[in-house]
């Protein structure tokens, strides 16, 4: 054993001795309690920092000779000189000195025996530390990771990091979503539900675009008051993303009477299901988002990949066809295409939420009667939703069309019941809520609405925020794993399939030279 590895094993008895002392002390000076638990976070960081130290220790350069034979037969040269690594853990820095295998120096190095039995990451922040610091930036600002790891480990971390740490674990993802995630079968009588809807994210220019601002307009001379008042335009534009949401629920029985109360019911009357059992609530939700574009950035890329996410779930959930498989969106014709081509058992139930169908009623009801409050148009509003509510949306088109010609409406006024009518028209087949409601399907988007503002707006909007594409793709992928529940296992994944691309070959001779180190 060398001189170096008893020492840092003496810097570590001494360090837990002090530690306990510690506490003996704060006993007798009767020092608070989270002044104790304070000194001892930083007292065990230092002690942790030299058991790391020592690992490495253990390993020295990892020096298997001047030649090291491969298992598939071919042999490597050690480098001449030692080559430096810096290995970031959760309790400090750790910079190791390695033998390296190659053809020669300045070429390709082909092995690094320390780095393939310690199974060091290819950045030099540690798994652990990754782990970490990931699973808090998928829920906050990156500049807010690096305060929150400062203020607990007393490591900086700059944001550029956070950033190509985040983009080298989305390499990944694809695979895991294709092959990894595990999605239960949904249980006899459970109804399968997705849907899908998009939101923008806002991006910022490119370098490119910034050039051609800057050699167009940059130079031309403008008061500074509107320099100033047209800034935010120039500082990004949203580009959206698909996002999808599947997720079981039991059957929920209803009348048209029952949800009409319930959506037009004021903040302080009582909910009409108050005496009623509990209503089944969504199980097993996963959501996902995708910005994926084409060479003419075009979303269909993006919409292909969620609804082929939106097939597999539907065939994993369902895979004798034995349940009711329901597709439940707002009226982009886009989305709906897609959902015809879904190859799934059994053609989903099509319905059109039930919101979104109410929205253009208030159009419809607000170009009627523009002078009216809000408060005036909620009768209308409210016994034209009950129409739909029955299964009666052709009577909704024609009262709006019939009252259109009565009062003579035009401009304006006339376009927005044309509006109206059109939608409603063109979404007859997915608005039997008399049908939907008495098989006790869901009629409302409430869970993709949620997808959207969870996964986007609670991340990706916070103050100021601009992205670039590649880190906003990266960042809606590794945020729904996590909002999934599948953190821990998609970091397991991770770390397996990026030890396998770091270390794809094994010296015949490494374990010969472990087992004389141990010795």
């Amino acid at each position: 054993m060398n001189e170096k590895v008893l020492d840092i094993k003496s810097k570590i008895i001494q360090q837990t001795k002090s530690l306990i002392e510690s506490v003996d002390e704060a006993f007798i000076n009767g020092t608070a309690a989270h002044k104790v638990e304070e000194n001892l976070l930083k007292q065990l960081l230092k002690i942790g920092h030299q058991c790391m130290l020592l690992l490495f220790e253990h390993y020295g350069s990892c020096n298997l000779g001047e030649d090291l034979d491969l298992l598939d037969g071919s042999c490597l040269k050690r480098l001449s000189e030692l080559h430096p690594k810096e290995y970031l853990s959760i309790f400090g820095l750790i910079n190791a000195e390695r033998c390296v295998y190659g053809t020669r120096e300045g070429q390709k190095i082909d092995y690094v025996p320390l780095d393939a039995r310690l199974q060091l990451p290819k950045q030099k922040f540690s798994y652990l530390l990754q782990n970490w610091e990931q699973s808090l930036a998928t829920e906050m600002p990156y500049l807010k990771v690096n305060e929150t790891m400062m203020q607990i480990l007393n490591l900086s971390i700059p944001v550029s990091s956070l950033e190509r740490t985040n983009q080298n674990m989305n390499q990944y993802s694809k695979k895991y979503w294709d092959n990894q995630i595990e999605i239960k079968t949904a249980e006899k009588a459970q109804y399968i539900v997705a849907s899908s809807d998009c939101k923008g994210v806002v991006i910022r220019k490119s370098i490119e675009e910034k050039e051609e601002y800057r050699l167009n307009e940059g130079n031309q001379s403008k008061p500074a008051s509107i320099e100033s008042s047209s800034s935010k335009k120039r500082n990004g534009k949203k580009k959206m993303a698909v996002l999808g949401a599947v997720y079981t629920i039991e059957s929920n029985v209803r009348s048209p009477d029952d949800v009409l109360d319930s959506l037009f019911r004021a903040p302080d009357d009582p909910s009409p299901y108050e005496n009623a059992p509990p209503r089944p609530k969504p199980q097993d939700k996963h959501v996902r988002a995708s910005m994926h574009r084409d060479d003419a950035d075009t979303l269909q890329p993006a919409r292909e990949e969620i609804f082929n996410w939106l097939e597999q779930e539907y065939n994993e959930r369902n895979p004798k066809g034995n349940n009711i498989n329901i597709l439940l969106m707002d009226g982009e014709e886009k989305l709906w295409s897609m959902g015809d081509d879904l190859n799934v058992s059994g053609t989903p139930v099509k319905i059109l939420d039930i919101i979104h169908a109410s929205s253009y009623i208030w159009i419809g009801i607000q170009a009627l009667h523009p002078n009216n409050t809000v408060v005036q148009n909620i009768p209308l509003v409210k016994a034209q939703v009950g129409h739909l509510l029955e299964g009666n949306a052709l009577k909704v088109i024609r009262s709006l069309r019939w009252q259109a010609t009565h009062m003579n409406l035009k401009g304006t006024k006339l376009e927005d019941i044309n509006k109206a009518c059109n939608y409603l028209k063109k979404n007859l087949k997915r608005m039997k809520y008399n049908e939907y409601l008495a098989a006790g399907y869901p009629i409302g988007s409430g869970v993709i609405e949620g997808a959207c503002r969870n996964v986007v707006v609670d991340r990706m909007e916070c103050s100021g925020m601009r992205w670039v594409m590649n880190g906003a793709k990266s960042m809606l992928n590794i945020r729904c794993i996590h909002l999934n529940g599948n953190w821990e296992h998609f970091i397991d994944y991770y770390i397996e399939e990026e030890q396998k691309d770091l270390y794809p070959i094994k010296a015949a001779n490494d374990d010969s030279f472990i087992e004389s180190m141990v010795a």
